[in-house]
């Protein structure tokens, strides 16, 4: 229901603003220019969409193989002590906690090719649990949200980004997204888990968020050990390392257990195919509002609008700059993507305004891309309060990374 007024919101806004500045400005070219975003927005989608076909093929063909060999059982039964406490309505060793462990682990490595099928599997299982089929369960909510907060331990793409334009030194923003992505996704835990009435001082769950804490000194000390322009390069390698070693391992296990590997792979990657086509329609419907948004020149004055109200309260205004990146990036990843770069490209990589952009980038997920796709690869109509406490956890990570530039960079 939200999504559906803050589509509406967008496309009015968009329609609204494009008429005045035809009315007032004599803009003629305005209504071209919308047209044209819808347009390309539309398209947009339908590539996206299909671009992941291949890669939900791939990993939803391993994952039955996991399934089939036991794998995925063995994993929940290792997250169950923990996820019976943070999804208190999933039943105790079911496969769904297996894979939702698998998704936050590729989420935490940066591992978005494999985190986005796997995601997606996940919300098929959870759909299984749920009651209420076009209504989201509380798990998928606490899901949703963890995921929509971004938690990345290795942000190798950032860091590349910032060596293509010419950084100094590309990897100085990696312990201030660590910092701001962590933020985030505690907010979003202790946000839903409020919202849920789930007691967050059970013993498991703080032998957890403790064991989160030492992991993240942990990675930040082994990282400070090498050189920072060693860092992009280590950080790609373990990326890709572990990542081709999930891969071999659900082979090893279903050859171990006797599982006729290849054709379990193909009814998987059939599951795939499915998934993708069912994401295009909603994934299609956020591009285009969000497009004629940007198109209209609505987002522009809303920016204009922040830096005067700061600057008018007498506070520094240097952060306004990325104010582009901090809006993009709960409704669009490409964009904030894109208005990260601009950003770097215009004010410079070693800029406040560009690493800043980097941090927010880093800090938290693309909110209405995850929503529109995962919900919408099992029909979800009604979301309840999963945007909300996304955006909650959205704003914490972003005003962490406004406070962590400052403390690092100003």
């Amino acid at each position: 229901m939200i999504l559906n007024y803050i589509w509406i919101f967008f496309i009015l806004t968009a329609f609204i603003v494009a008429f005045l500045k035809l009315l007032f400005l004599n803009d003629i070219e305005i209504f071209n220019r919308l047209i044209s975003a819808i347009f390309d927005a539309s398209k947009t989608g339908f590539e996206i969409s299909i671009g992941l076909t291949g890669i939900l093929s791939l990993w939803l063909g391993l994952m039955k193989i996991a399934e089939q060999s036991g794998l995925i059982q063995s994993f929940a039964k290792f997250a169950s002590p923990v996820f019976s406490k943070l999804f208190p309505d999933i039943p105790r060793d079911n496969p769904v906690a297996g894979t939702i462990l698998m998704n936050i682990s590729a989420n935490m490595l940066g591992l978005d090719n494999a985190a986005t099928p796997i995601g997606l599997k996940a919300m098929q299982q959870l759909q299984a649990l749920n009651p209420i089929k076009n209504t989201a369960s509380n798990a998928m909510i606490m899901f949703l949200c963890i995921n929509a907060s971004g938690l990345t331990i290795i942000p190798i793409t950032i860091i590349m980004y910032r060596l293509q334009l010419g950084a100094a030194n590309p990897s100085d923003i990696f312990v201030p997204i660590l910092i701001a992505t962590s933020a985030s996704t505690l907010v979003a835990i202790l946000g839903v888990g409020f919202r849920q009435k789930i007691n967050l001082l059970q013993k498991n769950l703080l032998f957890l968020l403790g064991g989160f804490a030492l992991f993240i000194f942990g990675v930040i000390y082994f990282f400070n050990r090498f050189p920072n322009e060693k860092i992009s390069a280590y950080s790609s390698l373990i990326a890709n390392f572990l990542l081709f070693t999930i891969i071999c391992t659900f082979i090893i296990a279903g050859i171990v257990k006797k599982v006729n590997v290849y054709d379990t792979f193909i009814l998987g990657a059939k599951e795939g195919f499915l998934t993708a086509v069912k994401i295009i329609p909603y994934l299609i419907a956020i591009l285009v509002a969000i497009g004629a948004f940007r198109a209209s020149g609505a987002m522009d004055y809303f920016n204009n609008g922040i830096s005067w109200i700061v600057g008018s309260c007498g506070f520094d205004t240097s952060f306004v700059d990325s104010l582009p990146t901090i809006i993009m990036k709960p409704l669009s990843g490409s964009g904030s993507r894109g208005m990260m770069i601009d950003a770097m490209k215009t004010f410079g990589a070693d800029s406040f305004s560009g690493r800043l952009s980097c941090i927010v980038q880093g800090s938290t997920d693309t909110i209405f891309y995850i929503i529109a796709v995962y919900y919408g690869s099992v029909a979800i109509r009604k979301t309840r309060y999963t945007l909300p406490c996304a955006l909650i956890a959205d704003l914490a990570g972003s005003i962490t990374a406004i406070i962590i530039a400052y403390l690092f960079y100003f």
